[in-house]
């Protein structure tokens, strides 16, 4: 498997971004912060990003299922600050490889390198 190279993050609170920023910067090549929903979008149609970090409270799971949709080969890791089982299995169901504690830096970092989960494929 191809190391992914480019991660794009969306999320409601600075400090979690400023907490994965640097751990991310490890393994890809780079590490993006977008502002709103639709520059996700237009990073990942413009940079062939590998992997999107979105906060739950900046996307909702019907966003995370279309950009499931539209971009196959990405890897969608979810966080939410009340992130729980129920969430967990939502953001499956809508096509994420997993949804994590916002302050759980490690289990996003962690998803957001392992393997795309089944029917997904990393973007080259």
């Amino acid at each position: 498997m191809q190391q992914p190279l480019h991660a794009v993050l969306l999320q409601s609170d600075l400090g979690v971004t400023e907490s994965l920023i640097a751990p991310l910067r490890n393994f890809f090549l780079s590490v993006r912060a977008a502002r709103s929903y639709c520059d996700l979008r237009a990073d990942l149609a413009e940079h062939g990003t590998d992997v999107a970090i979105l906060d739950l409270e900046m996307a909702s799971l019907s966003e995370v299922a279309g950009l499931s949709h539209d971009f196959p080969g990405i890897c969608i890791v979810c966080n939410h600050r009340l992130a729980d089982e129920e969430m967990w299995t939502a953001t499956l169901n809508a096509g994420a490889a997993d949804c994590c504690p916002s302050h759980d830096t490690r289990g996003i970092v962690r998803a957001a390198l392992l393997p795309a989960p089944p029917g997904h494929s990393l973007a080259a």
